[in-house]
């Protein structure tokens, strides 16, 4: 490996003195290790599109059991009892995920439920000896992050995050080549996502009852009490395949920048071994889309670091791609050549000059696979009890870098990142790290 391309072990092991400061054991991959033969019991906790999608891939591979559901909306609960029907598996229906971590029968779960709820059931389900699957973004909040890695050390437990592109093949071929050194010496990334959405977008539906079979006030949880408004719900039974529209409210999500965003930022992070940038700036609005959501429709975020500068561009109002890539894409540049890398395949473009010769890695089902790989991985770690490789650590890293994008645009602040206190140093944007759970939910490790 080339070693410039080296992690940072002076930044690693001040986010590691850091959480163990907080009573963080650094002796994660420790414990009970099952027989090749064991099957795994899994429940999963959040059942729209994402939590069952996370059902279809586990039951693709052997050594998994499912044996619950949990979702606080009832036609959910039916549709992944279906599901579950459909793959060979009789599963129990459950709406209160409080009762799934109290299952000792119980020895994994999924967590596919809105962000607002991913550091406090991961955090829980290790306290209560499960291994987890998190999907990303790993946390909401940046003070949420270190108190998820610091239970996944405590408790001795495999929690693997859902940044399953790592387990990809286009994205492994990525960082192959980067750590090889082939493109020289890389000075600058991007990232983007690009798409069209009309004006009216979601609408402005008023607030309204909650549907039958919806229990609003868990689905909010930690999150600040609303009367229920269907965006901020984002399930429309008449539109199955719509995602969630939770995601565009800042009580629940952080917008584009933390959907798509990780998404695009992780692979650097695998890529090139940089843990957090040294200083963020972003600025972004809603100039166009005219609804009732309240993140922005056009974003533009810069992230120096310590070697290099990385961009992040969303577009929700204009399609046009950029190097040949429509929707979304990350690109590393360097002075032998630039690579981009997205779920459609890996494309190595030599500079002029440069002794490279052009490369392509596309249209391959096997590269192009990335969830079951991810939940073998998951299974295979939680047998050898191994690092996974999405860890909690390396998705925290990403996310968190994501939400200092959001700080730097909401907080209207340049950022300058404290690795060793996990914090910026401008007090004023302070209050943004911070997740303000409502009573009775309480983060603790």
């Amino acid at each position: 490996m080339d070693p410039k391309h080296t992690p940072s072990d002076a930044n690693r092991r001040s986010f590691l003195t850091t959480a163990a400061a907080a009573g963080l054991t650094t002796n994660l991959f420790t414990g009970q290790i099952r027989g090749a033969n064991d099957k795994v019991a899994v429940a999963f906790i959040g059942m729209g599109q994402m939590g069952r999608g996370n059902l279809g891939f586990a039951m693709k591979v052997s050594g998994f059991q499912p044996v619950a559901v949990c979702d606080v909306y009832q036609p959910h609960l039916e549709k992944a009892q279906a599901d579950a029907r459909r793959g060979g598996f009789e599963v129990k229906a459950v709406k209160d995920f409080r009762e799934i971590l109290a299952d000792k029968s119980i020895d994994a779960v999924n967590i596919s439920t809105p962000d607002h709820w991913h550091a406090y059931m991961t955090i829980e389900a290790c306290k209560a000896g499960k291994d987890v699957y998190v999907e990303k973004p790993a946390c909401g909040h940046i003070e949420e992050g270190p108190l998820m890695v610091q239970a996944a050390r405590k408790y001795k437990r495999i929690v693997q995050a859902g940044t399953m592109q790592r387990s990809g093949g286009y994205f492994l071929k990525a960082a192959e080549i980067v750590k090889r050194g082939d493109l020289g010496d890389i000075t600058f990334c991007h990232t983007w996502q690009a798409g069209t959405s009309p004006k009216e977008r979601w609408g402005n539906p008023a607030n309204t009852e909650p549907p039958l079979g919806l229990d609003w006030d868990l689905w909010l949880g930690p999150a600040p009490k609303v009367p229920y408004n269907i965006n901020r719900f984002g399930v429309i039974p008449d539109q199955p395949n719509r995602w969630s529209t939770f995601r565009y409210f800042w009580d629940y999500a952080g917008g584009a920048m933390t959907d798509w965003g990780v998404h695009l930022i992780d692979p650097i992070h695998q890529c090139l071994d940089e843990v957090m940038p040294s200083a963020i700036t972003c600025m972004g609005s809603k100039f166009y889309v005219d609804d009732n959501c309240e993140t922005p429709d056009t974003m533009l975020a810069t992230f120096h670091y310590p070697k290099f500068l990385s961009s992040y561009e969303s577009r929700t109002c204009n399609p046009m791609p950029l190097l040949g890539q429509f929707g979304a894409a990350t690109s590393i540049h360097g002075t032998e050549a630039t690579l981009i890398v997205n779920r459609g395949g890996c494309w190595l473009i030599p500079n002029r000059g440069s002794k490279l010769q052009p490369a392509t890695w596309e249209k391959d089902s096997a590269m192009g696979q990335m969830n079951v790989p991810h939940w073998q991985n998951f299974l295979d770690c939680i047998k050898s009890r191994e690092k996974p490789i999405s860890e909690i650590e390396t998705c925290v890293r990403s996310s968190s870098t994501c939400i200092l994008a959001n700080v730097a645009m909401r907080s209207g602040l340049k950022l300058d990142w404290d690795e060793k206190n996990w914090t910026v140093q401008q007090k004023e944007a302070r209050p943004l790290l911070k997740a303000n759970y409502r009573k009775p939910w309480k983060l603790e490790v």
